[in-house]
């Protein structure tokens, strides 16, 4: 049965020409493929008028056009009266064919030129190698660090209790990061640099929108520390809540994003780079989500659906690096990441990464659940001078709009609030419960804090955090950081009605069910801050 569309192994032609040969190159250099002469691009038969002498004609012009040349399978197909013929290619062993000096490559279901860089790998591939194993043009044993190999050699050691090397030269022979010309290899540069290292820039910045840049910071030092590095920043500019509950043992701590799965990402980054194109890594951390760019292909015909299905044979980019990385215990399993960080994603309740492959490299954006208010960054300028505009009281019909956490400054120090939240709750309040004692605060990780005049500014606005007033009974303390700004919401969402789960969701304006559920919710009851309507049955439709 003939197919009707084309696809990455299949081409339509009505009749024999050189765009035959190129579609043939292409699928040499891919994964191999059929070229169906005699059928329009729509898929429908037109026919083609072929005796055997035009047949071995053909296989000769194609051989004699090809470089190594390539004889493809020749068969016959009659469909209603029409022949159809079906050249065939096996993906060839030795890679590049090209055709009249030019190199293709099938992707999807067009024939693509290959670029230089592309050419090289696939060199590389055929001898089951890759750029890092290569020497490294002008540099030598005196430009690495000894130090940061016998480090490497421990965090090995401990990990794996075969691991017997003790001496770095041999360590570097032994996984050929040095040749018998004491030659270092590009992976060994790029891990064990001394110095400054043009080759592994990466740029990151944190962003009020899309113009304006509040901090930015380039990492160039060695591939391996730059991972701790870049996870410092995104830390530093990404918001984590903290919520201490009288009644449990250990705190609630929530971070905007799971970091294992940005770990995750920026590994993939650092190991997968092609670290000889022009451009550099990028990390764009915005306040509901962050861009990160990598300059590289992916292997062969892999596509994004096969990467998000782990459906595919990992090829490393990098095989060299790849294996260090492993060997550290960075790297679990080849060929699982991607998948990894789509499951800590949606078990974290947020957004599935999306991932984008651009012409000279591939994009991943994360999203963090979006936020119910706009919060600025100086709580100590533009601080509400009166936190909540009313009392509410008995039927608390006006709850005040100012309860959210607007003007919560980022930079706050840490365990700023002492009780944030205590009192009773006072007049007919639904089903907010009696005798509520919380205390929620928020940190901002400030690892490497701009702002060393913090705790100064805290308590000159002491107001600048605080909400007072009675929402529901008495609310009272300091907010610090940027938190729990859902918390609040939801608190103000509470008068003398109780609210199902649902629409306490609409009223706070957050997509994910299961986030308000597990990550608002739950603890507000579990500290008393609200209670169930029907506590004898918690998973009922109507709580």
């Amino acid at each position: 049965m003939l197919p009707t569309t084309e696809d990455h192994k299949t081409e339509f032609k009505q009749s024999f020409t050189d765009d035959v040969i190129i579609a043939l190159v292409a699928f040499a250099n891919a994964k191999g493929g059929k070229v169906y002469i005699g059928m329009r691009d729509s898929g429908k038969v037109c026919g083609v008028t072929i005796g055997k002498e035009a047949q071995q004609t053909w296989l000769n012009e194609i051989k004699q056009k090809t470089e190594p040349s390539i004889i493809p399978d020749i068969d016959v197909i009659d469909v209603d009266g029409k022949q159809v013929v079906v050249l065939s290619v096996q993906e060839y062993p030795v890679k590049p064919v090209s055709t009249k000096g030019r190199y293709y490559v099938r992707q999807a279901n067009s024939n693509h030129l290959m670029t230089a860089f592309e050419i090289s790998n696939s060199i590389l591939q055929t001898k089951n190698s890759s750029w890092d194993y290569y020497p490294c043009p002008g540099k030598t044993l005196s430009d690495i660090d000894i130090e940061k190999v016998k480090k490497v050699m421990r965090v090995i050691a401990k990990r794996n209790d075969r691991f017997n090397i003790t001496d770095p030269m041999e360590f570097l022979r032994k996984y050929e990061l040095i040749d018998d010309q004491n030659r270092i290899s590009n992976g060994c540069y790029l891990m064990f640099c001394k110095d400054i290292n043009i080759l592994t820039t990466i740029q990151m910045g944190h962003f009020a929108s899309e113009i304006v840049i509040k901090d930015d910071y380039i990492v160039d030092s060695d591939i391996i520390e730059q991972v701790d590095e870049v996870m410092q920043f995104i830390r530093k500019h990404i918001n984590k809540a903290l919520i201490i509950v009288d009644t449990q043992t250990q705190n609630i701590q929530r971070w905007d994003y799971p970091l294992d799965a940005l770990r995750e990402i920026v590994l993939n980054m650092i190991v997968h780079r092609d670290y000889r194109a022009k451009s550099e890594s990028t990390i764009k951390i915005f306040a509901d989500h962050i861009l990160f760019y990598n300059p590289g292909q992916l292997p062969d015909s892999i596509t994004i659906e096969q990467l998000r299905q782990n459906n595919y044979v990992s090829k490393p980019y990098n095989k060299q690096i790849a294996k260090i990385f492993k060997e550290m215990g960075e790297i679990e399993r080849f060929g699982t990441g991607v998948k990894r960080v789509y499951d800590m994603f949606i078990d974290y309740g947020l957004p599935k990464p999306e991932w984008i492959l651009t012409a000279d490299g591939l994009v991943v954006t994360v999203f963090a659940t979006p936020s119910t208010e706009d919060v600025t960054e100086n709580v100590t300028e533009n601080v509400t001078e009166n936190p909540i505009g009313g009392a509410v009281k008995g039927d608390t019909e006006n709850v005040t709009e100012k309860i959210s956490t607007e003007n919560v400054t980022e930079n706050v120090t840490e365990n700023v609030t002492e009780n944030p939240i205590e009192g009773a709750v006072k007049g007919d309040a639904g089903n907010v419960t009696e005798n509520v004692t919380e205390k929620i605060s928020t940190e901002k990780s400030t690892e490497k804090s701009t702002e060393k005049n913090t705790e100064k500014n805290t308590e000159k606005n002491a107001t600048s955090g605080q909400v007072s007033g009675q929402v529901s009974g008495q609310v009272s303390g300091q907010v610090s950081g940027q938190v729990t700004d859902q918390v609040f919401a939801t608190l103000s969402c509470f008068g003398a009605k109780s609210l199902t789960l649902k629409e306490i969701q609409e009223k706070i304006k957050i997509v994910s069910r299961r986030y308000v559920r597990e990550a608002i919710v739950s603890p507000m009851v579990h500290s008393g801050l609200i209670a169930m309507t029907q506590p004898d049955s918690p998973k009922s439709p109507t709580q």
